[in-house]
């Protein structure tokens, strides 16, 4: 099956997370990590669950599911292993025209979940289309290997230098042949080796003077990846 890849935008968006297990804490903590308020719905909650259960983002509603609890959802994930409650979630969230995921059955999902490596605003998604998740986090490891942590701190750069440019008032066309020079540039591997000296020179010469971290109000602090 040929799936359409997007990346969504939860910002502020409820979701009904339908189970109480680490599986549903998994998709909770991701959920909340997009920055999306969280209906829960469980009859009891595992110890990582509970955890997230405090968080203000997270609506928990400890009792049987019930068709109102889609009431006002974006997104539905059904994390249970009751298959007759996994037919049931799915087939209120089609009948509503809601896009839902039930953990593990592909043929009750309009919607699967990828494989995914963040690293601050790179999002890199692998899918085998549900032919074989195992083979789905093995590229996953593989892309954690090559897309370091310095990915983070990289792109909060080259957004920093972006912006600075287009600051400058000229077209977009004569821009764009300084940001493709940014890109193949050795800027990433020196945000890499946290070389703050390196990193001023190899902007200099792509954008001149007046472009450096310092310029920028950059500290030694901002080359550190997020944990």
């Amino acid at each position: 099956m040929s799936y359409y890849p997007a990346l969504l935008d939860l910002a502020g968006r409820l979701t009904a997370v339908i189970g109480g297990g680490r599986v549903a804490a998994r998709k909770v903590a991701s959920l909340l990590e997009a920055g999306a308020r969280v209906r829960l719905v469980a009859l009891r909650l595992a110890g990582e669950t509970e955890k997230l259960a405090g968080n203000p983002a997270v609506e928990l509603l400890l009792r049987e599911f019930q068709p109102s609890d889609l009431d006002g959802a974006r997104l539905v994930i059904c994390a249970t292993d009751n298959e007759d409650l996994n037919r049931r979630v799915a087939a209120e969230a089609e009948k509503r025209g809601l896009f839902v995921n039930v953990v593990d059955v592909p043929r009750l999902c309009s919607f699967i979940v990828p494989a995914v490596v963040r690293r601050g605003e790179l999002t890199l998604a692998a899918s085998t289309g549900g032919a074989s998740p195992a083979a789905a986090r093995r590229l996953r490891e593989r892309l954690q290997e090559e897309f370091g942590p310095a990915w983070g701190p990289y792109l909060k750069l080259m957004r920093a230098l972006r912006e600075r440019v287009t600051a400058l008032g000229r077209p977009a066309e004569e821009n764009r042949p300084y940001f493709f020079a940014l890109a193949d540039s050795e800027l990433y591997a020196k945000v890499a080796a946290k070389d703050a000296a390196a990193i001023d020179r190899v902007i200099a010469g792509v954008l001149g003077p007046g472009f450096g971290l310092a310029e920028l109000g950059w500290s030694a602090a901002d080359l550190e990846a997020e944990p």
